[in-house]
């Protein structure tokens, strides 16, 4: 075979193999687009969209509250689970008081199934219980992406998270600048290199039977500083910010009286860490100059009274901040 020929033959066959790559690369699972799979209309205000995850090869449904009719050009207002990723029934849509509040107001509020033990974050590894997690993608990407075509949105949203959820809403806001104007985070506990919030962090996956290792890894890696509100408080700058616990104190803000009896075996020490947590969330912010509400309630244990009361009281600041 003459040089030429080989040099040309070569030149193919590279040529090919650079092809076949990159065919490979825009074919990976992880590259795919977010579809929704199906949308059930449980009311004329109330609906249940599934969407198809790529990067975790599932299927998530949310719940989406929205006007009669689903008007074009509305906000989003997201509201994240807590511990159990509302996968066990317990969640804004079951007991936070969501669909009274929201009826007549001109927003979609997405309330996620999903996330259980997770963080909200993406794992570096698969968890033999939990499974892929890949849950910064799928609320910072994939869903909202899905929710905005959907429901042809004005793609201006806000994201608030609940006990769990509550840190890693801040995370969410921070990792994805561009995102969420607005973000809430009630009865939680931002940080993860703390002790509390490091403590929180490692407990919860534990708590679902998981290796909170697969999640950032161990405690030297960086990761657990990027995903910390409050060494990257900085960063937000510029969007609506509320934080909200009570004392630990049971009282009249948890509800009725089993609500309140409830909040003294164990919803107190819930808190009372909770309220730890966001004091120290808050400093940074006044350390570094950014506006915030933190609403530090006497009273309130870890219950959905005081969360949903929180929620009521956010929402002027938040409906501002997205134009609803």
């Amino acid at each position: 075979m003459s040089t030429s020929l080989f040099r040309r033959s070569l030149s193919l066959l590279i040529a090919a193999m650079i092809a076949a790559i990159a065919l490979v690369v825009v074919a990976a699972p992880g590259a795919a687009e977010a579809r929704v799979v199906s949308v059930r209309e449980l009311s004329s205000r109330v609906s249940l969209v599934s969407v198809y995850s790529p990067t975790m090869h599932r299927t998530i449904s949310s719940h989406v509250l929205h006007p009669v009719g689903k008007p074009a050009g509305l906000p989003s207002f997201y509201l994240l689970a807590g511990a159990g990723g509302a996968e066990d029934g317990i969640s804004w849509y079951h007991h936070g008081g969501v669909k009274k509040f929201f009826a007549g107001k001109r927003v979609n509020v997405v309330l996620p199934i999903g996330g259980q033990f997770s963080m909200m974050t993406d794992w570096q590894r698969r968890d033999p219980l939990l499974g892929v997690n890949q849950w910064q993608t799928f609320y910072t990407r994939e869903l909202p992406t899905a929710i905005d075509k959907t429901f042809r949105t004005s793609g201006a949203n806000a994201l608030g998270g609940v006990s769990m959820s509550a840190g890693p809403a801040l995370d969410l806001a921070i990792q994805a600048p561009g995102r969420y104007r607005a973000v809430a985070a009630y009865s939680g506990c931002p940080g993860t290199t703390d002790p509390l919030g490091r403590l929180a962090a490692t407990a919860i996956p534990l708590r679902g039977g998981a290796n909170p290792f697969n999640m950032w890894g161990t405690y030297d890696h960086p990761d657990w500083i990027k995903h910390d509100p409050v060494v990257n408080a900085a960063k937000l700058r510029g969007k609506t910010i509320f934080l909200s616990a009570g004392s630990g104190l049971p009282g009249p803000i948890d509800g009725g009286p089993i609500e309140t009896i409830g909040g003294l075996f164990g919803g107190n020490v819930l808190e009372a860490i909770a309220r730890s947590c966001t004091a120290n969330m808050s400093n940074k912010l006044r350390s570094l100059g950014i506006p915030h509400r933190f609403n530090a309630r006497p009273d309130g244990s870890h219950s959905w009274g005081l969360f949903s009361a929180d929620m009521r009281l956010s929402w002027p600041m938040i409906a501002r901040a997205i134009g609803a």
